[in-house]
């Protein structure tokens, strides 16, 4: 059965940094894109990173030159460090994969974990 969990959110002061962490199981995980998303309540689900299975990665205009995303085949890990954290970060942050894919639109996406949560205050 496929899984996704992420682990890592919190709440930080801005300027801040937090890792996040999404472990796989239950599909090829070197096959797939895992991308990150985010979402505020009341809005649409948002893309901010994804390292994609060809070993490219993307990063929305916010996230660039803050957040790196990496993935640990070995471990089925996908990871999101995001630095110098602003209030507008703030936000429901979503692991999510794709077999052989690149996009930005979180509805191509098949498998999602449940979230975490990370808030950034002033």
């Amino acid at each position: 059965q496929v899984q996704l969990v992420e682990s890592g959110g919190g709440l930080v002061q801005a300027g801040k940094s937090l890792r996040l962490s999404c472990e796989a199981s239950g599909f090829t995980f070197s096959r797939h894109s895992m991308v990150w998303f985010r979402q505020v309540s009341g809005k649409e689900r948002e893309f901010v990173a994804g390292a994609w299975s060809s070993g490219g990665t993307a990063y929305s205009d916010s996230a660039k030159g803050r957040f790196t995303i990496s993935r640990d085949n070995a471990e089925d890990t996908v990871y999101l460090q995001m630095n110098n954290l602003k209030p507008e970060d703030t936000a429901t942050y979503y692991c999510a994969a794709r077999p052989g894919f690149q996009g930005r639109s979180w509805y191509d996406y098949p498998y999602w974990g449940q979230g975490t949560q990370v808030t950034v205050s002033s």
